[in-house]
């Protein structure tokens, strides 16, 4: 391996000094531009690297970002992380990812673990045992230490930091309204996931779209759990033996089982069961009929979150001035849905 130069090497073969050669490199306007040039060349002959370390310490800055994720096998996660590394990217930064696995002791490891001095900040999403548990304290003890930190899709309303969120409820309200539009009457709210604040809010805005439209709430219809074992059951028994003429799926999982129980029973769609799902994967394409999904712009969120955060980080945001960005979300109609009607 080719040995690397230092400063002082540099300075010494060309005869200037530690100060000359290091402003010569930083493009210091103290310097002339033929000066510039000599040195630059022989660093990179003498295959000279920059002591990140050292930069880093001079400037307190990192240029790092981590990012905490639940689940990377969630295509929506995997989406908005390619927004936060492109963006944060384009302005220098580097991004480490820690995935929780839905963990509260992993999650609160990869802050403690990354908050030493590692990273600038963190873009993160709450881990649904942290959700369940109501636990914040980690999320807080980080922000009071100055490390600040943005929370994206599940968030937590008692952590006062910068904020990245969907229309979840009024996307609920819209696709709800868009299943009664085109002929359903008995819809179905499924979910493995309840726990999660996105849930909440979509389950309210379902509740509220049946009650503006005076259709009476049937217990019957709603799944609404956290255990997928439980969940299949349930849906099971809701598919082969409860009439239902729409679904409203809040995950994955729900929608895929939900398509995949109903064509089993031979049952039309969307002539006869209309589903809408959330999220938008190439999964819900390539489904047999596709599936309508709401679409969540994930790389958007990504671009948006890292703006927020880069702009913390260089004291370009008010201190104790925080900010919630709402995007707005998409219904993509599908096959698994009525078209809209004129």
């Amino acid at each position: 391996m080719k040995s690397k130069a230092t400063l002082k090497e540099i300075a010494k073969d060309l005869g200037v000094s530690v100060s000359t050669v290091s402003k010569a490199l930083s493009d210091s306007p103290e310097i002339s531009e033929s000066t510039k040039i000599r040195i630059k060349e022989f660093a990179a002959i003498r295959n000279y690297k920059p002591n990140s370390m050292a930069q880093n310490l001079k400037r307190q800055r990192t240029n790092t970002i981590g990012v905490i994720i639940p689940n990377i096998l969630n295509p929506f996660f995997a989406k908005v992380f390619s927004g936060i590394e492109k963006f944060a990217n384009s302005k220098g930064y580097n991004v480490i990812t820690y995935i929780s696995n839905e963990s509260f002791s992993k999650e609160k490891q990869a802050i403690d673990l990354l908050s030493n001095g590692t990273v600038d900040g963190f873009i993160l999403s709450i881990a649904e045992e942290t959700q369940k548990r109501n636990e914040t304290t980690h999320f807080k003890e980080v922000i009071s230490e100055g490390v600040p930190i943005v929370m994206f899709d599940r968030i937590s309303e008692i952590v006062n930091c910068d904020k990245v969120v969907v229309d979840d409820y009024d996307s609920a309200v819209h696709a709800i309204q868009h299943l009664i539009t085109t002929g359903s009457k008995r819809i179905a709210l499924l979910t493995c996931e309840a726990n999660l604040s996105v849930s909440q809010l979509r389950i309210n805005g379902y509740l509220d779209t049946l009650k503006a439209n005076g259709i009476a709430l049937d217990s019957e219809l709603i799944i609404a759990v956290n255990s997928v074992e439980e969940f299949d059951d349930k849906l099971t028994n809701l598919i082969a033996n409860i009439a239902v003429d729409g679904i409203f799926a809040l995950d994955e999982h729900a929608s895929t089982l939900a398509m995949k129980l109903a064509v089993k029973k031979g049952i039309k769609i969307p002539e006869e069961l209309s589903i809408v799902g959330f999220a938008d994967g190439a999964w819900s394409r390539r489904l047999t009929p596709s599936l309508a999904t709401i679409s969540q712009h994930g790389p958007q969120i990504g671009e948006e979150a890292a703006k927020l955060l880069i702009d913390r980080i260089e004291k370009k945001s008010e201190n104790n001035v925080y900010k919630t960005t709402v995007i707005k979300t998409e219904l993509r109609y599908r096959d698994s849905v009525k078209k809209p009607i004129s």
